[in-house]
């Protein structure tokens, strides 16, 4: 079969030298706001108030709305009934490169059934508006006495501003844009740039312990009793009791995820199963979760009996008579702090703190974005018979989510805004998707559409140095049924400050997860279950937002699919094991060429090297030690000077065979018609996720061997190569037996000097960057 992948050119980073703040960037400092996005200039009006309007209805009434214009371009302001001191307070802002026109008119009218009545009229020439630039206070606004067409004085005055500035001025996310003219009223919301927050997850422990005094329908009977844990759309039960009896035992562990604000309430029922797919409730209780204690850490919560409440079968309208009831169930339920709520994938983790704000550590530096430029969009949708893109981007870091306004009919558009994050862990990702808006009608006229994704970047915070500009283009990559795509580019400016660099390398010591996830682990499969809880929570909370940030684009930015099974990834996976073991292949190749002595030289040397060393072993270490400082040293040459991004090649999308793409874009379970061969597809498909994400880990472990001296994440090579020639001078200096006599006893220390938590060499190594970033 004939490949014709695209040249690897098009998907590679392009390093770009926008005007940022209004000055070319060579990766300085820069330091006024607004900093990271090239300035863009905008005429703003803001029509506040008018007062003494005469009536020019035949009712004696007047109606009165307002009208700027500005060559071409057309607002207006909502309207009132019957009011002649009306209060408007909106603004509108024209984009200075499409100003058409040396006047802005601003008029005065009154809403008529036929044609709507002249009250009169201000008028500004271009060249007299003032400018602003913030932090200077606004402009005030002033009264102006309306004028009629002749330009005599009209009765009634209108207070206005009238101001030039940047997409800095706070008035401008509100403001009515002349880029969005043909956008109808009701979907103005849906363009607006915004700032989201998710919500606050908690993991719910429910510790069902026992339960007193059921009352089972049939007596002559063994019950098997089980609790059914419910949580809003989660659903969870226990193992039927082993004690056969009206006091059932359980101890089992049960876990939720909630979020804060609590909005549904933990609903526990006892039940027996009588029969195959029959179950009769034998009580109900419902724990709202506001009542629950929050704890900490892994110190015991109090147990509590809560009452069980005779489950009433409703027949017509006559209840059933209420019988006395002192059944009841013992539990230990709590809000579990000490975790952090995964909601993303683990690879690509934007936030890594506890649930409990009380656990958090002091914020290490600043994350800046500013979110230019896109170029080469496809057209995503048909509008009047011809192909349009309205694009806007959405980037997600920590529980802060960010929207920027929608471009509306353009494949090159412009957003130049910049948003800043807190940072607490420099091991993490802030993800950038770009999406094509389907909802400009708003309201329900577009229900049922999704907006569809352009295309992501992911950007590791470790990766960048600090204080450094970073300003490149990035190809949106897409993978569909017929390959990968590229939908164009969008150009990024970020910029990382640290607040302190040694608080920073601190951080490189610490364990990665809080420790919790240590002293007392949760399983794979429960993690798995709760992060998938997690994302459902999360997308339907910020759905609910206005203007909603859609459950398809939450889903994408979180990698909700990245655990299906793909031949793809598989192969993928593999040839990066390979590509780990080929250094080692290659020295055990060099090797053999020197026991054949294919090169005397080199050989006559190493039989020198080894006699050295055999008689002065204490030359061992150091000289592997120093070896790697030098091979670290010697790499800074080549260290790399862009982000990482998508990598097609490492990803195989541009050489994947059609057939395993009909397979990684099949429906799960698999939509292929016989049955018997859906079960068993979708059984090796699961079985073969697990086995792919082992490989992944493999692969992942060995990549942060080879970052060690990579520069990949210059403070950990930095602090490795630093520890190298620390290392190489101390066993220098120290005799060999002390130092494998000390290792020895360290290594065989009794259990009780351990400590559970991981050492500070693993937690280093486990921050440390593997190429899991540049996975497609």
């Amino acid at each position: 079969m004939m490949q014709r992948p695209l040249p690897p050119a098009d998907y590679s980073l392009k390093e770009t030298s926008p005007h940022l703040g209004g000055v070319a960037s060579m990766g300085d400092k820069l330091t006024s706001t607004y900093d990271l996005v090239e300035q863009m200039q905008y005429l703003y009006v803001r029509v506040v108030k008018a007062k003494d309007l005469p009536a020019k209805d035949v009712t004696g009434s007047c109606d009165p709305y307002v009208e700027v214009k500005l060559g071409n371009y057309k607002g207006t302001t909502r309207h009132f009934e019957k009011k002649t001191n009306p209060e408007w307070n909106q603004v509108f802002a024209f984009s200075k490169e499409r100003m058409q026109a040396s006047g802005i008119e601003v008029t005065v009218k009154d809403k008529d059934f036929g044609k709507d009545d002249f009250i009169g009229r201000v008028l500004f020439d271009l060249s007299e508006v003032p400018k602003r630039v913030p932090p200077d206070s606004p402009l005030a606004p002033q009264w102006y006495r309306l004028e009629d067409k002749k330009g005599d004085k009209a009765k009634g005055e209108l207070m206005l501003a009238v101001w030039m500035g940047t997409q800095a001025d706070e008035a401008f996310p509100e403001a009515w844009h002349s880029d969005a003219a043909a956008v109808p009223s009701e979907g103005l919301a849906n363009i607006r740039s915004k700032v989201y927050l998710s919500p606050k997850l908690w993991y719910v422990r429910v510790n069902i312990i026992e339960a007193q005094d059921l009352q089972v329908s049939d007596k002559g009977r063994y019950p098997e009793l089980y609790v059914k844990a419910v949580l809003g759309n989660q659903a969870l039960r226990t193992r039927v009791s082993p004690s056969r009896n009206v006091n059932p035992m359980w101890n089992e562990d049960l876990m939720f995820v909630a979020a804060e604000p609590f909005e549904e309430h933990l609903v526990l029922s006892v039940e027996d199963r009588v029969g195959p797919n029959k179950d009769e409730v034998l009580g109900k209780t419902v724990i709202p979760l506001q009542n629950v204690d929050r704890r900490l850490d892994y110190k015991a919560v109090n147990t509590r009996w809560f009452n069980l409440e005779k489950h009433v079968i409703v027949e017509g309208d006559q209840k059933k008579k209420e019988t006395k009831f002192s059944s009841r169930i013992h539990l230990r339920i709590c809000l579990d702090g000490g975790y952090h709520v995964l909601d993303e994938s683990t690879h690509y983790s934007s936030d890594l703190r506890p649930t409990a704000k009380q656990l958090w550590k002091p914020s290490i530096g600043v994350l800046e974005l500013g979110i230019l430029t896109a170029q080469g969009l496809l057209p995503m949708k048909t509008k009047d018979g011809r192909g349009t893109t309205d694009a806007y981007c959405v980037a997600k870091y920590g529980q802060k989510w960010i929207r920027t306004r929608t471009i509306i009919d353009n494949f090159m558009p412009k957003w130049n805004e910049q948003y800043t994050w807190e940072v607490f862990d420099p091991c993490t990702v802030i993800t950038i998707g770009v999406f094509d808006n389907c909802h400009l009608q708003g309201g329900d006229k577009a229900s049922g559409t999704k907006d569809s994704r352009i295309g992501k970047v992911r950007i590791r915070l470790s990766t960048l140095e600090t204080d450094r500009v970073y300003t490149h283009s990035y190809p949106l990559l897409v993978l569909h049924q017929s390959g990968v795509k590229k939908m164009g580019e969008v150009q990024l400016a970020v910029r990382f400050t640290c607040s302190s660099l040694l608080n920073m390398l601190h951080i490189y010591s610490q364990p990665l997860l809080p420790k919790m996830h240590y002293l007392h682990p949760l399983s794979v499969t429960q993690l798995d279950n709760l992060r998938h809880q997690a994302t459902q929570i999360v997308s339907m909370r910020l759905s609910r937002a206005e203007p909603p940030l859609r459950k398809e684009v939450v889903e994408y930015m979180l990698d909700v699919d990245s655990h299906m099974w793909s031949m793809r990834k598989s192969k993928a996976n593999f040839f990066r094991i390979m590509g780990v073991l080929s250094g080692l292949i290659a020295v055990g190749k060099w090797f053999d060429q020197i026991c054949n002595w294919k090169n005397p030289l080199t050989t006559v040397l190493i039989h020198i090297l080894f006699i050295i060393l055999v008689l002065y072993p204490e030359l061992i270490l150091p000289t592997i030690f120093l070896y790697l400082f030098l091979i670290g040293i010697w790499y800074f040459r080549w260290r790399p000077r862009k982000p990482p991004h998508m990598d097609t090649r490492l990803s195989h999308a541009d050489t994947v065979h059609p057939d395993e793409l009909d397979e990684e874009f099949d429906t799960f379970p698999s939509s292929r018609p016989p049955d018997f061969v859906r079960m068993r597809y979708d059984r090796l498909r699961s079985v073969a996720g697990r086995i792919q994400t082992v490989v992944g880990d493999l692969a992942t472990q060995g990549e942060r061997l080879q970052s060690l001296l990579s520069w990949r994440d210059p403070r950990a090579t930095a602090l490795f190569v630093t520890f190298c020639l620390i290392a190489a001078i101390v066993l220098y200096v120290t005799p060999f037996s002390v130092v494998a006599l000390l290792t020895g006893i360290y290594v065989l220390r009794h259990p009780r000097f351990r400590h559970k938590l991981p050492s500070v060499p693993l937690n280093f190594f486990r921050r440390l960057p593997a190429r899991t970033d540049s996975m497609l």
